[in-house]
């Protein structure tokens, strides 16, 4: 059955952490936590947020899933998934002027 892609179906995952870094081995475990990440296709927002676009939320549960996998012992991770529809109504300010929205990628699956 085709679904045609509409911003109500494609899903925005955003992962939110704070991580302790006091430590060498913090320091390395919280890095490594973000080439994880990044690896899976997840892009930084902000320092400790990141987020990836999916085409479905059932792509959404797999990225989430792969994240569960790798939580660090000790921190606060946090996971949201959001519709593009939503994630479309963001407003980004630097300083009190508000800025353009950032523009997702368009992807176009053919399997």
């Amino acid at each position: 059955m085709f679904e045609r892609l509409n911003a109500y179906r494609i899903m925005w995952v955003l992962v939110l952490f704070d991580l302790p870094t006091e430590t060498k081995k913090e320091k390395k475990i919280a890095s490594g936590f973000r080439k994880q990440i990044l690896k899976d296709g997840f892009m930084m927002f902000q320092f400790s947020m990141y987020i990836r676009h999916c085409p479905s939320r059932e792509n959404a549960e797999a990225h989430i899933k792969r994240v569960k996998k790798i939580l660090p012992e000790h921190g606060h991770v946090a996971i949201l998934c959001v519709t593009d529809k939503q994630f479309g109504e963001i407003e980004i300010f630097y300083g009190k002027k508000p800025s353009e929205v950032p523009i997702g990628n368009q992807q176009l699956e053919l399997f």
